[in-house]
């Protein structure tokens, strides 16, 4: 096979998963993870079913797909956030904010938090959302990192998972506006960075 070849194939291939992938999201939105069959997104991307099942293997992996891309979709965000920021605790407050927003406009997400359906969805933000927890601490941290070089490596992790704890009980149980959430974290974080930063002058 040319590389010509290999490319197009390659190409043709990652926009078969995104349009599974885009299917799959919506399926789970209007119906929730019981509700989800192989066969409905495949009638939705106008494959197979055997497609589907060759791209993903079954159900769980593919809802799990779908997790991750949303999650990175949020994480770049967050990381724009954070770069464009001129100090740590604003990026931080960013951060916060449009995590919210985002989280309450993003069609998944809300309706894991408002509708019936998709309440089968909730437990991949709390009691199973420790592949997304641990991707938003990640980030998190290696922003604290780069502003903070003194705050140290375990003490970087702790803050970025405290953070994050934070931000999606917010996001779970939304009693305040984005801004007033984001509020909250920073005036429970801040007293620490200006800690840090004080050790720098």
């Amino acid at each position: 096979m040319s590389e010509i070849t290999s490319s197009f194939a390659e190409r043709t291939k990652a926009s078969l998963r995104e349009t599974l992938l885009d299917a799959a999201t919506v399926l789970l939105a209007e119906h929730g993870h019981a509700g989800l069959r192989m066969a409905d997104v495949a009638a939705a991307a106008g494959v197979s079913r055997q497609t589907v099942y060759n791209e993903f293997g079954n159900k769980t992996a593919l809802v799990e797909a779908v997790t991750l891309r949303t999650t990175a979709e949020f994480l770049e965000g967050i990381r724009v956030r954070f770069e464009s920021a001129p100090d740590l605790v604003t990026g931080i407050h960013h951060a916060v904010v449009y995590t919210i927003e985002h989280g309450r406009e993003n069609r998944l997400v809300a309706a894991a938090l408002g509708t019936q359906a998709g309440e089968d969805l909730l437990p991949l933000l709390t009691t199973r959302g420790a592949p997304v927890l641990s991707a938003a601490s990640e980030m998190a941290a290696t922003q604290y990192r780069a502003r903070l070089p003194l705050l140290g490596e375990r003490a970087a992790d702790l803050l970025a998972e405290t953070v994050t704890r934070l931000v999606l009980s917010h996001l779970v149980l939304p009693t305040h506006s984005a801004t007033e959430a984001a509020d909250m974290v920073c005036a429970a974080v801040g007293p620490i960075v200006d800690h840090y930063l004080s050790t720098m002058e």
